[in-house]
């Protein structure tokens, strides 16, 4: 059983290396706490693993994989708009510590993206055939494991980096990765000929486009103030 559990994190780390899923995991670190991102990962990694473990490879096919990647994206689509808008909000000077309301919100929406995206993804796959030749359980447990330390691995690398960088701009270049995992996982879910490459070509064009519009926007707005000042 410990030969499985080692086999599955160690499959199941390496396939999240580099992954959407990794990367988001980084980028929800720079707008949340980072206890509440990978609790939300480690949540959402449970309720995965345990459809693929217990019975992903025959419902594997069945899940309306096109359907589920309009509501990821939606979803990523509301938490970029949600944190662009904040963008414009915050107040480098005085920083309020988020009410407890605003934890779990943030906790929701975490576990509800990373269970989307990982719902038909290559990892969960990877569980589900990993369980057609060995214990569950031990599938289960190694599978878990081994996404909660590639999400915390990312969370990590979002933190040290985010010490470094400014609030604002880390909002800003937030609200933009989200778009831009929202415009590719449409991309690959409806578009697939474009290959991985393409569609995150593509998909760049979203966020390019969002924001070139806010910067002239922002410098539009200041100009009027500095004019009467």
């Amino acid at each position: 059983m410990i030969a499985t559990i080692a086999l599955s994190f160690g499959v199941l780390f390496l396939a999240e290396l580099g992954d959407k899923s990794q990367l988001m995991a980084l980028t929800f670190s720079l707008r949340y706490r980072w206890w509440v991102v990978l609790a939300g990962i480690t949540i959402a990694s449970v309720l995965v693993n345990l459809i693929a473990a217990g019975v992903g490879h025959f419902l594997g096919s069945a899940l309306p994989a096109d359907a589920i990647a309009v509501v990821t994206a939606l979803t990523l689509l509301v938490v970029g708009a949600w944190t662009l808008r904040d963008v414009f909000t915050i107040d480098t000077e005085e920083q309020e510590a988020p009410p407890p309301t605003a934890a779990r919100s943030a906790l929701l929406v975490v576990i509800s993206a990373f269970t989307l995206a990982e719902l038909g993804d290559r990892t969960m796959f990877a569980a589900a055939a990993l369980a057609s030749h060995h214990s569950w359980l031990a599938v289960w447990i190694g599978a878990v494991a081994g996404m909660v330390a590639a999400g915390g691995l990312a969370i990590a690398i979002g933190k040290v980096a985010g010490k470094h960088l400014p609030e604002r701009g880390i909002a800003f270049a937030s609200g933009l990765l989200f778009l831009f995992f929202a415009a590719k996982t449409l991309l690959d879910a409806f578009a697939p000929s474009l290959g991985g490459w393409g569609s995150a070509a593509v998909a760049l064009i979203a966020p390019a486009v969002v924001g070139v519009g806010l910067g002239l926007w922002q410098a539009k707005r200041k100009t009027p103030e500095l004019v009467a000042s």
